[in-house]
């Protein structure tokens, strides 16, 4: 038996609403996807009257919500936003029967497990497929860095959100030792997806543009990233290249950090990165792991090609949980 929910997807950037059937099982199917700039809305609770003004029926009284944070002890603070998130009064405020909140990659990584084998696209080492019995683990630069890990025991699928992409950045040669000591300056601390997520080109390039003297200007994010994937620019390709071989270092160290028998990418930007030539430099990064290379060698790596994961996994986690 399946039954409608509202799934939502709320990132630093963008939040994404929708209806979604789901049942025990199954796949979730969504409908007509509706997207709205957190900015342009003072909390969580206008963009969701936004969505319902959008919408011509009346809306389901059940809605699961992954948000790019920590979800522990209420108020929820997203991490790379204004919005604050309290559970009861979200509940009451929306009159929702049954308000489920989430992690965005735990979120993710139920819609990851959830995903038929043809969308999920091999980009390195053997095509195996995921594990049966094992951990699986989950990784995606936006607007931060997610990070979760999936893992399978007796046929039964263990979901676990992480704040991976707030480890520490960790140097791996000389041009990384640059890189962390202008972050360092910029931020203090200096965490993976300062480096490794959507801002982190245009980090990366403000600081290579510093230690070059050049005078070089860092556009904004959404102009940076068509300059780099176009390849026009020495010094935008050059960030570029800098955040694809941290990103398959990190993603290698996490991999190594929960045992893994695969990893899977997440994410429209993966997406866009992929095509791009500076993409080999993540999988030589991801095998530099000394004495274990040879395990790294072992582990397929794929892609989630879904056009709204965050969404799809969203109501995924529904599935599993209402």
């Amino acid at each position: 038996m399946s039954h409608e929910i509202i799934a939502v997807d709320i990132g630093g950037t963008n939040a994404r609403f929708c209806r979604a059937r789901i049942s025990k099982g199954g796949a979730p199917q969504l409908g007509a996807i509706r997207k709205y700039k957190v900015e342009d809305h003072p909390t969580l609770a206008d963009a969701w009257r936004h969505f319902a003004q959008d919408e011509a029926d009346a809306l389901p009284d059940e809605a699961v919500v992954a948000l790019a944070a920590p979800v522990t002890t209420p108020p929820i603070k997203l991490t790379n936003s204004p919005w604050i998130v309290d559970p009861v009064g979200l509940k009451r405020d929306l009159a929702l029967d049954q308000l489920i909140l989430v992690n965005d990659f735990e979120a993710m990584a139920h819609g990851i497990m959830a995903l038929p084998r043809d969308h999920l696209t091999h980009l390195f080492g053997p095509d195996s497929g995921l594990p049966l019995s094992g951990a699986t683990s989950i990784v995606g630069p936006g607007t931060g860095l997610g990070v979760g890990l999936a893992s399978r025991v007796e046929g039964d699928t263990r979901i676990l959100p992480t704040e991976g992409g707030h480890m520490s950045f960790a140097p791996v040669d000389e041009e990384d030792d640059l890189l962390l000591s202008q972050l360092r300056k910029r931020f203090g601390r200096v965490s993976v997806e300062r480096v490794v997520s959507g801002r982190g080109l245009g980090y990366i390039h403000t600081a290579l543009a510093e230690l070059a003297a050049s005078g070089e200007t860092t556009p904004e994010d959404a102009v940076l990233w068509q300059a780099a994937l176009d390849g026009r620019q020495p010094l935008v390709r050059e960030a570029l290249s800098r955040l694809c071989m941290s990103y398959g270092a990190v993603t290698g160290d996490l991999a190594l950090a929960h045992g893994a028998g695969a990893v899977v990418l997440a994410g429209g930007l993966t997406g866009r990165m992929k095509e791009a030539p500076e993409f080999q430099g993540f999988y030589e990064r991801f095998l530099a792991k000394g004495r274990h290379r040879r395990i790294m060698e072992t582990l397929p790596v794929y892609h989630a090609d879904h056009p709204e994961p965050g969404l799809f996994g969203a109501a995924a986690a529904g599935a599993a949980r209402l």
